[in-house]
């Protein structure tokens, strides 16, 4: 908060003094981006008429690579034509142009050279002329027409230069209309005499015809030339031109008739026009195909290109100009806004803000520092001097001290973080903080912390007080604790007293827990009662308390306590309108005789108390090492009853029920049996409450029920089972899955299972217990109320649950017979039970006496040594033969 509180005023100040810089900036920003986007559309522009150069440069070498890939290969067949036709004439043998002139000028020869030329494609066929330029055959006519090539300039270059074996010319066209384009090839004598020639014609609107083909599109032209510069045949076809000679000019235009590949850009010696120009050589014949385009054709697309890309920059320019102008004008407004805002934030903030300049000068302050002191705005504003602010605040009374000696105190440190708290004369606490500033001046806030530190001592004491006696608690004790025992070597003993206040459950139980804390705050109070003020008291959790006694070690003085402090606990208390009487069983060790290391006391503590606990409650006594034996052998106790059930240590006995009335057995009850390997048989009196408590009773008590109701199975019909069911068992939750499971395994009927629960079970919570035996009572199971009259409301039980059998304990059967017995005590049972439709069995019968009393009181059910103790399955097996062998 103070972070933010001085970036506020930062900003207030750079506003003020700044108000013009981002304008500025924003608008150099933005000439600076129109620059950008003028230079980026032109050197976008650029690169797009390069591409379309390239691009129109590949279009061209394009066409003219397969140009001449095709006028390759049909010059070659002409060639061939004419060299076969040559091989045909030279094969006779002649050695004279008489000779020459007498044998090819005959039909016969005119037939041998329309076979050849059937099929080709020119103007005249193939024709042969002899050595003076006359035409004597000829492949289309016979007779031949009296025509002389001895005007030509080729028919005088191959008569002339027996090295030149073809020459290609265009020539006024003698057998047709137009110039044609003379193929003529030397025909030889054996010493290479000239005999004569032999020629072909084809005119340039055939090969024309094809360029047309290639479709280059406008302002394009495609030609053939020969290598001399003689221009062929030309697309579009210009009639003067044909004949005329380009070699000549630049040496790019000349390089186009010497290279054998050429592109390049050039003004055209046609037509004066900017073109490119891609040209290729045949590889057969001296000729070139070239290909043109003009440059304004090629860029047309681009000129397009370059139309949009202006009109978009022209528009994005002139749309940066207007948000320029809309910005400016939106951030002078909000200039203004922010300042109003900012004033309104300062203002609203919980903690008092001044800023200060070097020179001790007010530059801030808002409304909370006015209110916080009750100053006056005339004197504390902007311009204020620091002293005199100061002043103001020791005149009004919201400071208490030296002016002078403060302020020299503050301005000493002003490059310094500074915090302090001080306490007004309102008794508010303010919390003062002085932050160095950028430019000499310093930040101070004046926050109104009093609620924050008192709930932070709220809070503190809550961590190390009971909340609800509002003594010292667990963590508090350890600290006095560990200080004692650091005491110690300097010879000051103490004592640890644990104080568990004995059945306090079944008070928080059955009377609810406002009486239950009120009876733990009684407690506190008599506990402190009883100690002096250097002894510490405090609730280490639910009802257990401690004592630290300092400064003794003598057995006698801590007895006394003891003795003190149960008797005060004995006196009965009032708590919500119930008088209670508590009782507690007290463990007490003694530093250093049982010890001087914190937690060795704190556990022979707990070992004294449960020591008292165990035998008999209301009880103290003080640590003896044998209490630690009796700790490591319930531990080991605890180690062998996990392993127990998995190797199948456990037993189980049934006890009969014997039906008073018939005499015979109609049940069993289940008790579970430990046969130890080296102990031999536990007492369940030893290992159940330790099973209980580890919470290895639910997996053993399964067990239990599992293999009862797999042995009742096999037993006759009429025989039921009684398992009896823990109190960690029925708070599972899943007991009655458990018990469904037990009988659809076993195969056992369910009205032939028995579960017997006590009063424990039921205290707790009547609604979550009622749950549990209704789905019980719905998987057909019967349900037996245990230990019947031991508890504290056994009464209200048999109405509110739905029992089949109440199980009369027995210390109500132990004294039957006698003067003063429990006769009447079960009448009434009996009674009660007769009424509500339940059975009742009487538990520990012994004595054939008893047995006769119980009977004519109407019980229905006894158990116990008279008849049999709990015995092996096999061995209740053969009772329960002869049983039947008897009824038989």
């Amino acid at each position: 908060m103070g972070a933010s509180i001085r970036w506020t005023a930062r900003l207030r100040v750079l506003l003020r003094q700044w108000r013009g810089a981002p304008l500025t900036w924003l608008i150099v920003g933005g000439f600076v981006l129109m620059a950008a986007m003028a230079i980026g559309t032109g050197l976008t522009v650029d690169r797009f008429r390069q591409n379309a150069i390239e691009s129109g440069r590949d279009s061209l070498e394009s066409s003219v690579r397969l140009l001449a890939r095709h006028f390759d290969r049909e010059f070659e067949d002409f060639a061939v034509l004419q060299k076969s036709i040559i091989a045909e004439l030279e094969g006779h043998g002649i050695d004279s142009p008489d000779v020459f002139r007498s044998e090819m000028a005959t039909l016969a020869m005119h037939e041998v050279l329309r076979t050849k030329a059937s099929g080709w494609s020119d103007v005249a066929g193939a024709n042969v002329f002899d050595s003076r330029g006359v035409l004597i055959n000829s492949s289309k006519r016979w007779p031949v027409a009296d025509i002389s090539v001895s005007d030509r300039g080729y028919f005088n270059r191959l008569k002339n230069d027996p090295a030149a074996q073809e020459e290609i010319e265009v020539v006024p066209g003698r057998f047709g209309k137009g110039p044609a384009i003379v193929i003529a090839r030397r025909v030889s004598g054996p010493h290479g005499e000239f005999l004569g020639l032999v020629s072909r014609a084809i005119t340039p609107e055939q090969l024309e015809s094809f360029f047309a083909s290639t479709g280059l599109g406008e302002e394009s032209s495609i030609a053939m030339h020969h290598q001399n510069g003689q221009l062929l045949a030309r697309i579009p076809h210009v009639e003067d031109m044909i004949g005329q000679n380009y070699r000549k000019g630049s040496p790019e235009q000349m390089a186009v008739f010497e290279r054998t590949f050429v592109t390049t850009q050039l003004a055209s010696p046609m037509d004066g026009k900017d073109r490119i120009v891609a040209s290729r050589m045949l590889t057969g014949e001296p000729l070139v195909v070239v290909a043109t385009k003009s440059l304004d054709a090629t860029l047309a697309t681009w000129r397009t290109q370059t139309k949009f890309f202006v009109t978009v920059a022209v528009l994005s320019i002139g749309l940066l100009v207007l948000t320029l102008f809309l910005i400016f004008r939106q951030v002078t407004r909000r200039v203004s806004l922010e300042k109003q805002r900012l004033d309104t934030a300062m203002n609203t903030m919980t903690q008092g803000l001044l800023m200060f300049d070097q020179d001790e000068r007010l530059i801030v302050c808002n409304r909370r520092y006015i209110d916080l002191y009750g100053l006056s705005t005339a004197v504390v504003k902007p311009g204020a001097y620091f002293r005199d602010v100061i002043q103001h605040r020791a005149d009004t009374g919201s400071f208490d001290g030296d002016v002078d000696s403060y302020c020299d105190d503050i301005l000493n440190s002003v490059g310094r973080i500074q915090s302090n708290i001080v306490e007004t004369s309102a008794g508010r606490l303010i919390e003062i903080k002085n932050q160095p500033g950028a430019a000499g001046g310093w930040l101070a806030t004046h926050d109104d912390v009093t609620e924050r530190i008192r709930a932070d001592e709220r809070i503190a004491h809550m961590a190390h007080y009971d909340a609800l006696t509002d003594l010292p608690n667990r963590v508090l004790m350890r600290g006095h604790l560990e200080r004692r025992v650091a005491e110690l070597a300097q010879g000051k003993p103490f004592a640890i007293l644990y104080i568990d206040v004995d059945e306090f459950k079944g008070v928080n139980d059955s009377l609810g827990h406002e009486v239950g804390d009120e009876l733990l705050r009684q407690v506190a109070s008599r506990l402190r009662a009883c100690v002096s003020g250097n002894d510490l008291v405090a609730r280490l959790g639910g009802d257990e308390f401690a004592i630290i006694k300092a400064g003794t070690c003598d057995q006698a003085e801590l007895t006394a306590l003891a003795e003190r402090i149960l008797k005060s606990l004995r006196t009965p208390v009032d708590c919500k309108g119930q008088e209670i009487t508590s009782d507690a069983s007290i463990g007490i060790a003694i530093a250093p005789d049982h010890g001087d290391n914190l937690e060795d006391l704190l556990k022979r503590a707990d070992l004294a108390m449960y020591a008292a606990k165990s035998e008999g409650r209301g009880t103290y006594r003080i640590f003896v090492p044998e209490y630690d034996a009796k700790a490591r052998q319930r531990r080991q106790l605890e180690l062998d009853l996990r392993q127990a059930l998995a190797r199948d240590e456990f037993e189980v006995h049934y006890q009969p029920l014997v039906d008073l009335s018939a005499n015979v057995v109609n049940g069993c009850e289940a008790l579970l049996r430990w046969r130890h390997p080296e102990r031999g048989m536990v007492s369940p009196a030893d290992f159940i409450p330790v099973a209980e408590d580890t919470g290895l009773i639910s997996e053993i008590g399964e067990w239990v029920l599992k293999q009862a109701c797999t042995e009742a199975a096999s037993w006759p019909a009429g025989i039921h089972i009684a398992v009896n069911v823990s109190p960690v068992q029925f708070r599972s939750k899943t007991l009655a899955l458990k018990v469904a499971a037990a009988l659809a395994e076993s195969g056992l009927a369910p009205g032939r299972l028995e579960l017997e629960i006590t009063e424990t079970v039921l205290i707790r919570d009547d609604a979550e217990a009622l749950t549990i035996l209704q789905q019980l009572r719905e998987l057909g199971v019967r349900i037996a109320l245990d230990d019947f009259g031991t508890g504290y409301s056994s009464l209200s039980y048999l109405h509110r649950f739905p029992f089949d059998k109440i199980k009369i304990d027995r210390s109500f059967i132990s004294d039957i017979g006698e003067p003063e017995d429990s006769s009447p005590i079960v009448q009434a049972v009996v009674h009660m039970a007769a009424a509500r439709h339940m059975a009742t069995t009487a538990e520990g019968v012994e004595t054939e006496a008893q047995r006769e009393v119980l009977q004519r009181l109407g019980c229905s059910q006894m158990q116990g040594w008279l008849f049999s103790p709990a015995v092996p399955a096999a061995k209740l097996k053969q009772l329960l033969s002869k049983q039947a062998a008897a009824a038989a």
